[in-house]
């Protein structure tokens, strides 16, 4: 061989051997630069997931103070507006009561006079009731409504359409929008 051909030889054996040299160095130093888990890094991620679950927590706790209230608030509205159903309902079998008085008839002046107090008693039980939101219903000529009048029987009459109030027998009370008491009635054919 020549010269020349040695030496390029040589020069590759020499760069083959550099190569390997530089690849081992490489390698070694990409193992020294892979990132070994920071501990806190980890210790930062683990406290934020946490702190994101407590916030939900947080977020589904106050929605569910808000709703309670929300319920409590009409729990307390449906209490104010219906505060008086109970003393109503005890008192209407009085009113019922003076009602049929009144229709006793009077003849010496005690009854008279005895028929006035019950007039105005009763007059003054029924201005309290309806100052309390109670009204009656059940009128003769009213529509029969099945939700505020619980028919009793059904008459022949001439002086309502069908399907009308005939007679009333008992009066019915509504509080608000509920019906305390509904009222019996006859209902016309």
């Amino acid at each position: 061989m020549t010269e020349k051909n040695e030496e390029v030889v040589e020069d590759k054996n020499i760069s083959d051997q550099t190569d390997e040299n530089l690849t081992e160095e490489i390698e070694s130093e990409a193992d020294d630069l892979q990132v070994e888990p920071d501990p806190k890094q980890a210790e930062i991620d683990k406290l934020t997931e946490q702190v994101n679950n407590l916030e939900e927590k947080l977020l589904r706790s106050q929605a569910e103070i808000q709703n309670i209230q929300q319920r409590n608030a009409r729990e307390l509205q449906n209490v104010r507006k219906y505060d008086g159903q109970k003393l109503a309902s005890a008192v209407l079998p009085a009113v019922d009561n003076l009602e049929r008085a009144l229709q006793v008839e009077a003849n010496d002046e005690v009854s008279k006079q005895i028929k006035t107090g019950v007039e105005m008693t009763l007059k003054t039980l029924n201005q309290a009731l309806t100052d309390n939101g109670i009204t009656s219903t059940g009128e003769i000529g009213e529509s029969f409504d099945p939700t505020k009048h619980q028919a009793i029987q059904s008459v022949e009459s001439d002086e309502v359409e069908s399907d009308q109030i005939a007679q009333v027998l008992q009066k019915g009370y509504i509080l608000q929008d509920r019906v305390i008491r509904p009222a019996m009635v006859a209902v016309a054919k």
